[in-house]
């Protein structure tokens, strides 16, 4: 994508307070990266090299990928993990698949071997401890594979101990509400790409607009039903919100589709916990 329509990649900071986090997990750094898109279009060299700079950059003791590596097929994710490959951090990366790395048959299994040969390791509804027991890290299947169960996994994880959970959809923080939920990590949405200084993603505008009229003219709101399919929840499309008594942030992105980006530029997150 080119430079004009994706926009200059731009570092979000943020510092996340966790209940009953343990004194020497205060400090704990994690960088976010999500929706690379990467096929030859939606994701240039440049930018992506720049990425990974500033995330390892940023010196962090995790790293998590919350999805969409790919758009369509699944060859082009052998070229994304040799430059994955140069990701640094203190205990690991981790990583979740997205809608996109499910749409043909046998690229999640391809994908997600392919991450996990190159010491990406893939969470598939699976609660893990790369820090220690003192706190959990939960990966979910993306929401629209099917594989979205998140009862066993939640059951799994001791109520007292913190968590955080990747999950690359923001619509299953609304399904999360019911645990304890310390942060959600999630794409997915691209930030709406096109948005509207004050009043937010021009989709999810566009999507409210739409409903606020007879459903017998709705059909007459232009690119309502793409807009609706893509996240129920606009207005979880990037930052941070308050689900319940969960925190949820949505990256930005870094994969572009036409027509580009306005005042939504691609992110790499670093975040504390505190």
């Amino acid at each position: 994508m080119h430079r004009l329509l994706t926009g200059k990649l731009r570092v979000d900071y943020l510092t996340i307070p966790i209940a009953n986090l343990p004194a020497n997990l205060s400090g704990t750094k994690i960088v976010q990266l999500t929706d690379f898109h990467y096929d030859g279009v939606r994701l240039s060299e440049w930018l992506l090299e720049e990425a990974i700079a500033l995330a390892n950059e940023a010196e962090p003791d995790l790293i998590c990928l919350t999805g969409d590596f790919i758009t369509y097929e699944p060859a082009p994710i052998y070229d994304l993990v040799q430059r994955l490959k140069h990701l640094q951090s203190r205990v690991g990366i981790y990583a979740v698949l997205g809608n996109h790395d499910h749409y043909c048959p046998g690229a999640k299994t391809e994908i997600a071997n392919i991450l996990n040969s190159a010491d990406i390791r893939v969470l598939y509804n699976e609660a893990i401890y790369p820090l220690g027991p003192e706190l959990a890290l939960i990966g979910f299947a993306d929401f629209w594979s099917g594989d979205f169960q998140p009862e066993p996994v939640m059951a799994s994880v001791d109520r007292a101990i913190p968590r955080i959970v990747l999950s690359h959809n923001p619509d299953t923080a609304e399904t999360l509400q019911k645990w304890r939920i310390d942060l959600q990590l999630s794409g997915h949405t691209h930030g709406g790409q096109i948005v509207i200084p004050g009043l937010g993603p021009l989709y999810g505008l566009v999507r409210k607009i739409g409903y606020s009229i007879p459903p017998s003219m709705r059909n007459w709101v232009p690119y309502m039903s793409i807009f609706d399919r893509v996240v129920s929840h606009w207005e979880w499309a990037s930052g941070l919100h308050q689900v319940g008594n969960n925190l949820l942030y949505v990256n930005r992105g870094l994969g572009t589709y036409a027509p580009g980006r306005l005042f939504c530029p691609p992110e790499v997150t670093v975040i504390t916990l505190v």
